[in-house]
């Protein structure tokens, strides 16, 4: 039985809404178990992880598909070996699983295992339009990566923003998580200085297991338990229970302002945990 909505409701319940999230290629009994508590049509992001393959990240697209959500893949543009293999996933995905938007990612590997270095290059080699992809999602970094520093971010962020208006390509952006308000706003104003007005969804890390969560937190920069406690808002005496994004979620929605920020959604980072997300966002929409 659904919760009952509060006559009192939070300022974040509008934020909520129209959600996206986030499931890997392991991912699809998650899914099918999810599925009757996700909202149709809701976007579902397919990562591309050095650990699967193209078989494994297609079937993961296919049934987020059949399952009546949208799916939307990642291309991680330093993991593809060549121009062909691109092609070959694209074919793929268009076909079998119908995906007319991709997030076009960097990727980890130090060095390219192919012609793609970055994001920009996926963008510009037109291979994308070719295949009928009408959208590109690209990453963003309100506080900062650990491997690039701010100036080179906000370069890429101008080249990708100019290459995808140059090809026609709508676009939209997805954080990366983060655990404090102050560097989203301001990153999100900085951004609209810029002259880029692209839909944002701002990364939170879904409901997760502590333990978990701070395996996660510390490859970007939050290192211990009371770091994580002090901007996330839960009790260290429940570090072995599960935190939800409630404060950093209502304390971004008060400090929002459409003439200054711009759109904003959220995607939510699920860990393996798209069931337990998508009943958070219920009871959170529902109010305490």
């Amino acid at each position: 039985m659904p919760p009952t909505p509060s006559p009192h409701p939070s300022p974040g319940i509008e934020l909520v809404r129209d959600f996206s999230l986030e499931m890997t290629g392991k991912d699809n009994a998650a899914l099918a178990e999810a599925t009757g508590a996700v909202p149709p049509g809701t976007r579902i992001n397919v990562t591309f992880l050095g650990n699967e393959n193209l078989s494994m990240r297609l079937a993961a697209a296919v049934a987020v598909r059949a399952a009546g959500f949208e799916p939307i893949p990642h291309i991680s543009a330093r993991r593809l070996a060549s121009v062909a293999e691109l092609d070959e996933f694209l074919q793929a995905l268009t076909g079998d699983a119908r995906v007319h938007e991709v997030f076009a990612v960097g990727g980890d590997p130090a060095s390219p295992l192919g012609p793609f270095p970055d994001a920009l290059s996926l963008i510009t080699s037109g291979r994308l339009q070719a295949h009928g992809i009408s959208a590109v999602a690209i990453g963003g970094y309100p506080e900062g990566h650990p491997d690039i520093d701010e100036a080179t971010l906000w370069e890429a962020m101008e080249a990708k923003s100019k290459a995808l208006q140059e090809a026609g390509l709508d676009g939209s952006i997805i954080t990366q998580f983060g655990f404090d308000t102050a560097p989203v706003l301001s990153w999100l104003q900085e951004l609209r200085r810029r002259g880029i007005w692209y839909p944002v969804r701002i990364g939170v890390p879904g409901p997760a297991g502590i333990k978990r969560l701070l395996t996660y937190a510390r490859r970007f920069g939050v290192s211990s338990s009371a770091g994580i406690a002090h901007k996330y808002g839960f009790s260290l005496a429940n570090l072995l229970g599960t935190a939800g994004p409630d404060r950093f979620i209502t304390d971004l929605a008060a400090a929002l302002d459409p003439a200054v920020h711009g759109e904003v959604g959220l995607h939510f980072y699920t860990f393996g945990g798209l069931q337990a997300t998508a009943h958070w966002v219920a009871e959170f929409e529902a109010g305490p």
